[in-house]
């Protein structure tokens, strides 16, 4: 039996090679006769630059930035043949703030590596959006180009409260001639019932209370930046302006294109030929719940399993979805860490969960053992 395995990193806890490493050792401890292939995925949160690094090749250049809340963070940029690849997560990521404040953080530090990859001569810059910490609209990125306002930029939402007008002209000139790609891992809207702030809020900090003012806060960067009527506000709505907290609107005021994480980290791995080549497809990520069907990897690496006909399963450190959601997401099961070993072990020891688990697991999928 041929396992093809593509997990998604376990925020928090394990990046996508060592899930994918840790899955490999569990599963070939009960199915020895099997043969195993790892193809670590990202949809363009956390492990983006790395998946990207084993798949591309390329330069890794690191850069110092100022992180969510002004502490200054190292991140990497990966350069191949022209083009930058920037992680926004390491610059603003949740693994940043602890506990997360996202009425203050900011994404002053992607601008700044944005910047720092056009200097070193990038034609593309693809910026991969997840796992942020923070809920600015892009207005701190923005900042960093050159972006000015009536209201400062790089102070998160709450500096933001009562702007009415911003220049985007110099962050435009900035990037003239270079192609901006966004590369996010989720498809959602910046405002309203289904946007950033409502959906992504609680995870980094805001209450219901914090999320209503937020929320009206965006809406007045939105009439600030683009202006007030629906023809207007046009990118708030589009697909993906809410990703990382509202960074895919302003990539999109600067002219960028949105494409999915899932989709280029797809084709650059070459996932889609490598599903073809196995009898079966197992993925993963930290927490699989129903947001996993808004861009995310799992979805993603399961969408590629089921054009090739192959069944995929899920390997999680917790599970939260019901069978009916599960096949509608072309997941045939889902396992869970914290069901096997308990919710503190997974947390404390997940390499050793994890491979506990997929051992577990390959007694039920693959066909026999070596004896």
């Amino acid at each position: 039996m041929r396992v093809l395995i593509a997990p998604d990193a376990f925020a928090g806890t394990l990046s996508a090679p060592e899930a994918a490493r840790a899955i490999a050792e569990g599963w070939q401890r009960y199915a020895t006769d099997d043969i195993v292939t790892v193809a670590p995925m990202a949809d363009g949160g956390p492990g983006f630059v790395d998946v990207l690094l084993a798949a591309l090749g390329g330069q890794l250049v690191s850069v110092v930035v100022r992180g969510p809340l002004g502490d200054d963070v190292p991140v990497t940029v990966l350069h191949v043949d022209g083009t930058a690849y920037v992680e926004s997560a390491q610059a603003c990521g949740l693994h940043l703030v602890d506990p997360p404040d996202a009425l203050r953080s900011s994404t002053y530090g992607v601008g700044q590596a944005i910047a720092s990859a056009v200097d070193r001569g990038a034609r593309k810059v693809v910026v991969g959006l997840g796992g942020s910490a923070t809920n600015d609209g892009g207005a701190g990125m923005l900042a960093a180009l050159g972006a000015t306002a009536d209201q400062p930029l790089d102070g998160g939402p709450e500096g933001l409260d009562g702007i009415v007008a911003a220049d985007l002209g110099p962050a435009r000139a900035r990037l003239d001639g270079v192609e901006v790609v966004i590369a996010a891992d989720v498809d959602v809207s910046l405002l309203g019932m289904f946007g950033a702030t409502k959906t992504f809020g609680p995870q980094k900090g805001l209450s219901e209370p914090d999320i209503i003012r937020v929320d009206g806060i965006l809406d007045q960067w939105v009439v600030a930046t683009c202006g007030s009527t629906p023809a207007e506000r046009r990118p708030a709505d589009a697909k993906g302006a809410g990703a990382a907290g509202g960074l895919g609107f302003a990539l999109m005021l600067l002219g960028g294109n949105v494409v999915s994480g899932i989709d280029l980290v797809t084709d650059a791995v070459g996932l889609t030929e490598l599903a073809k080549t196995h009898d079966l497809v197992v993925t993963g990520e930290g927490t699989y719940d129903f947001s996993s069907r808004s861009g995310k990897a799992v979805y993603g690496v399961a969408t590629v399993a089921a054009a090739a006909a192959r069944p995929c399963i899920v390997l999680a450190g917790q599970v939260s979805v019901a069978s009916r959601e599960m096949r509608a997401m072309g997941v045939e099961s889902a396992y869970a860490v914290a069901d096997l070993v308990g919710v503190e072990a997974a947390m404390g020891v997940p390499f050793d969960s994890l491979t506990t688990l997929a051992e577990r697991v390959a007694r039920t999928w693959s066909p026999r053992r070596k004896d």
